[in-house]
């Protein structure tokens, strides 16, 4: 239920004249590729390497990203 509330959220977003609605639409995002990730694919239990870099692999491409818009 998370995961399609946070994407109404996003289409929402995407439909309005916000100041920052590419960051916006970034952050949900990676929310949500966190849940995902941690939730869906057991990462909260896996090792502390794997979920170190799947957050610096999340931190770096907002930037990135971000950046770009």
């Amino acid at each position: 239920m998370v995961l399609i509330v946070l994407t109404i959220i996003v289409a929402i977003i995407s439909e309005s004249n916000i100041l920052y609605t590419g960051t916006l639409i970034i952050v949900l995002s990676i929310v949500k590729f966190l849940g995902v990730s941690f939730y869906f694919m057991e990462l909260r239990k896996s090792h502390p390497f794997w979920k170190l870099s799947v957050l610096i692999f999340v931190v770096l491409f907002a930037i990135t990203v971000i950046i770009l818009i």
